[in-house]
């Protein structure tokens, strides 16, 4: 595939082939492509997935890696959460970010940044009411949980969890943080 030499857009987006080779995102129009996690990512995120989707009401899910736009008109921004909590149903390949309850990220390695200053701001702007941002790095694996403020103040942070999460928001969960990660 040719390389873009202008911004993209979702019509744009919408048209490329489905690429399994890495993860890809569209940044304010630009196409943005970074590794696939490493096996120390994907088994926090299954673990967490699990955790959460056995505590869901029914009428939500979580799905990982899914696709969801999180600004339409040009530039457009599209993201692919590690997970999100979404209503259950539909067959759509992505989800508007009005449909998104929770966003969570796990940090990687070249992350860090973009998933605790630009995807907050980037989320808290389209409305997604909760982020999560899960660091697996030393000394322990830690949840940050985040929640919208006042209008125009982005993500208020709510608490960090290390051993346990505990949280009675949007619905009661209970994360074990430190099985996250396997004990080397």
């Amino acid at each position: 595939m040719p390389i873009p030499h202008a911004l993209m857009t979702l019509a744009e987006w919408e048209a490329l082939p489905e690429d399994n080779a890495g993860h890809v995102e569209l940044q304010e129009g630009v196409l943005v492509v970074s590794p696939k996690p490493a096996r120390r990512h994907q088994d926090a995120l299954l673990a967490l997935a699990w955790s959460v989707r056995q505590q869901l009401p029914p009428r939500w899910q979580a799905l990982f890696d899914f696709e969801v736009v999180v600004r339409a008109e040009t530039p457009a921004i599209v993201r692919a959460p590690d997970l999100v909590v979404v209503p259950r149903g539909g067959a759509q390949m992505r989800v508007a970010a009005s449909e998104v309850l929770i966003a969570v990220e796990i940090i990687s390695p070249g992350s860090r940044g973009i998933d605790t200053v630009l995807k907050p701001f980037e989320y808290a702007g389209a409305g997604i009411p909760h982020y999560w941002v899960v660091d697996l790095d030393p000394p322990v694996p830690s949840i940050t949980v985040f929640g919208l403020g006042a209008p125009g103040d982005g993500y208020v942070e709510s608490q960090r969890a290390t051993g346990e999460l505990v949280t009675s928001v949007p619905f009661p969960l209970r994360i074990d943080v430190a099985g996250l990660v396997e004990a080397p």
